[in-house]
């Protein structure tokens, strides 16, 4: 998901020749945690779907339940960094996704799939709480005329976060799997999914360590001070003509519109992460092509690579030539690398181009992809749904500032209002799962993706317009 970025607040007397590459380093970290927890819903959904014996609308509460946060603690994170200040804010931040890592010990040794939420709930408001610390930083560790670069660089991080842990997730939760299925096929069911479950402790005790020892780190930091932009100072150069009348940011249609859209973005990005592998699973595919086969061992060996360097055994990897869940946990993360690549891809092509006509440009494309799959099947089908992560790579920086547009002194409101937007990751797919269980299977829930889009198309076509 791409990660909102702000540069509201400022330093105070910030010391340019100051080497801030500590500070950004660590920053840079934050974000490839955002993008590594977050994407890593998109193999834990079909894992919990197994391990608890969910429908399809069950296991949709695994992300309802993360990206219900962003819309539940958006402001009382505002008013903890107001009461901690904004480098406690963080090491609180760290400190709630660590017991919610913890949470998945007692949830894995019982099958609790509520104690599953809890956890995933913790994480999620970790995470809100950290972005809206976070973010600042981004903007003024360094020269005002290097922040663009700087967003670049923690937004690629983001998205490389998001491609690793499906690809390492994939191979714990479904690699280790298939091995124990069939050492364990003699076992009653209830003991089997015991010991299924108990494979999603391991991830999360290294996260809670790993969460815990940053936390440390940044309480030891020396960040600069941040301090808020005295209000105007913030109104840029706006239409007074547009400001009649209004006293409030939801009096400006093309905001509303906007907020629509970011929430109808997020929630298509993750609907279709998350249910990849369960659509997957819908196509019944029993022979994959050479191409997908060579990539699937191919990432899996340098998985395996990665984790021998630092020290770690490798894992089993599944051999079998159709799908299976580890099969499609390589296609989450070719789905999230799709983003990346697009992140970086256009950089400078926003530069060079208009912005507009590039999101029209994807939002069709990424809308005729999805009916694409829907008509046909099979692999096909799948790597339609891997394409769109290309699609979404450009939404969010081109969607949130066509929608602040004019607001002038309720610039901050409106900014608002879109970031509690990204609550759309929770609902979309809820939706999805909802559809899935009740109306006719996952091929009639990958409708819903098409008219998101549909949508999209109509907010860079029209909606957009500051009226």
């Amino acid at each position: 998901m791409a990660v909102p970025t702000t540069s509201s607040p400022t330093v105070s007397k910030l010391d340019t020749a100051h080497n801030y590459a500590l500070p950004m380093a660590a920053m840079t970290s934050l974000f490839f945690l955002f993008g590594a927890v977050t994407n890593f819903n998109g193999v834990l959904m079909p894992y919990l779907k197994d391990v608890c014996q969910l429908t399809d609308l069950q296991s949709s509460l695994v992300p309802f339940a993360f990206f219900i946060a962003y819309f539940l603690m958006s402001l009382p994170a505002g008013y903890v960094l107001k009461r901690l200040g904004y480098q406690r804010g963080i090491v609180v931040g760290l400190l709630v996704m660590a017991a919610g890592a913890l949470l998945f010990v007692p949830a894995a040794n019982t099958r609790e799939f509520s104690l599953f939420l809890a956890g995933l709930g913790l994480l999620g408001a970790g995470i809100t709480l950290l972005q809206v610390a976070a973010n600042p930083y981004v903007s003024v560790l360094g020269p005002a005329k290097s922040a663009a670069s700087r967003v670049s660089v923690v937004g690629v991080a983001n998205n490389l976060g998001g491609t690793l842990s499906p690809l390492v997730g994939g191979l714990i939760l479904f690699g280790s799997t298939a091995m124990l299925k069939e050492r364990l096929a003699t076992m009653p069911v209830s003991q089997r999914l015991l010991e299924e479950a108990a494979l999603v402790k391991t991830p999360y005790l290294w996260l809670a360590a790993f969460l815990a020892v940053l936390a440390g780190v940044f309480y030891l930091l020396r960040l600069p001070d941040l301090e808020s932009i005295p209000a105007d100072e913030e109104v840029s150069a706006t239409d007074t003509s547009l400001l009649q009348g209004r006293t409030s940011a939801l009096h400006f249609r093309h905001l509303v519109l906007g907020v629509v859209a970011i929430f109808v973005y997020v929630g298509v990005e993750v609907g279709l992460g998350d249910f990849l592998i369960r659509y997957g699973e819908a196509q019944n595919i029993s022979q994959l092509s050479g191409f997908t086969q060579a990539l699937v061992r191919g990432l899996n060996a340098a998985t395996n690579f990665g984790l021998v360097l630092i020290g770690q055994s490798p894992l089993p990897v599944d051999t079998t030539s159709g799908f299976t869940k580890s099969v499609g946990a390589v296609l989450v993360a070719s789905y999230w690398f799709g983003s990346m690549i697009g992140r970086i891809i256009g950089i400078p092509l926003l530069r060079r181009y208009p912005d507009r006509p590039m999101l029209v440009a994807v939002c069709a494309a990424g809308g005729l992809a999805v009916l694409a799959s829907l008509v046909l099947r099979g692999e096909t089908a799948l790597w339609l749904v891997v394409f769109c992560g290309l699609c979404n790579s450009i939404m969010w920086p081109v969607i949130f500032p066509l929608a602040i547009k004019g607001l002038g002194p309720f610039t901050k409101q409106g900014s608002s209002y879109l970031i509690m937007a990204i609550v759309g990751g929770a609902v979309i797919p809820l939706l999805m799962g909802w559809i899935a269980t009740n109306g006719g299977g996952l091929r009639v829930a990958f409708v819903l993706p098409v008219l998101c889009y549909a949508y999209l198309l109509y907010y860079a076509v029209s909606g957009y317009r500051v009226r």
